[in-house]
């Protein structure tokens, strides 16, 4: 991922707070709390996305988790540089709250789950009752609460988990990503009526003028980009976030 300037943050900090207006236009009436993010395979920068956009959460004022849901391939603890003294096995086990479990990731009203390495057996951990009761228990603690889980096509765990939250974003990393993947992803994550997929977020994009930018689709997949005079209309479309975050 190309270094970003201050200016290249800065866009990339607003383009997170606009795919977070999009989030609650996308269910004003049933607003949008708990948030799974997740992509087709590996390396489409879903964790950074997750990251931003609780950053984004968290400066409008709001509490938000974040929470390490890639069992297997953990990068979450590293990117944030913190450390907690247990996280999901040890809550569901008992062996902690999860008040002992979440820790401050030093930015106000942003709070971070992790999960221990080594987990046994995520795919049944998930689909456990504790784990639905762990996720109504963060829910009431927090306002907002991101899962950021394995890629669609690895496991099962990516299509579990988002039935137990009110939506789903889909990261498609541009020119790495091939159209059959995301498009059999997708599939299966719609296999479940529970699943209810909000939009797309486009990643690692490509630059014009030496700044990053982002854009939207509307219904009939016309792209409108920032700054354009149609930008705002069609909140129903899918959104596109187009930074590299």
């Amino acid at each position: 991922m190309a270094k970003a300037k201050n200016t290249d943050k800065l866009v990339v900090q607003n383009a997170a707070k606009t795919l977070l207006a999009n989030i609650r236009f996308a269910s004003v009436d049933d607003p949008i709390r708990t948030i799974t993010v997740t992509s087709s395979i590996p390396n489409e920068g879903k964790s950074t996305v997750s990251i931003n956009l609780a950053q984004a959460i968290a400066t409008s004022g709001k509490s938000v988790l974040l929470v390490e849901a890639d069992m297997r391939r953990r990068s979450l603890s590293d990117m944030l540089g913190v450390r907690s003294r247990g996280g999901l096995y040890a809550v569901l086990s008992e062996q902690i709250s999860i008040d002992q479990a979440i820790v401050e990731t030093g930015q106000k009203n942003f709070y971070f789950l992790d999960a221990e390495p080594h987990i046994p057996n995520p795919a049944d951990i998930i689909v456990s009752h504790r784990f639905a009761k762990l996720v109504k228990a963060l829910s009431a603690k927090f306002q907002y609460v991101i899962f950021d889980v394995p890629p669609v096509g690895t496991f099962i765990d990516a299509a579990e988990i988002a039935s137990l939250t009110d939506g789903t974003l889909f990261v498609v990393r541009e020119d790495f990503t091939k159209r059959e993947e995301a498009l059999n992803a997708i599939g299966q994550l719609k296999k479940s009526e529970k699943v209810k997929l909000i939009g797309t977020v486009m990643n690692y994009c490509e630059t014009e003028t030496s700044e990053y930018y982002y854009s939207y689709y509307t219904k009939d997949g016309k792209k409108v980009k920032k700054g354009s005079d149609d930008q705002g209309t069609s909140k129903k479309g899918i959104f596109t976030n187009r930074a590299n975050v």
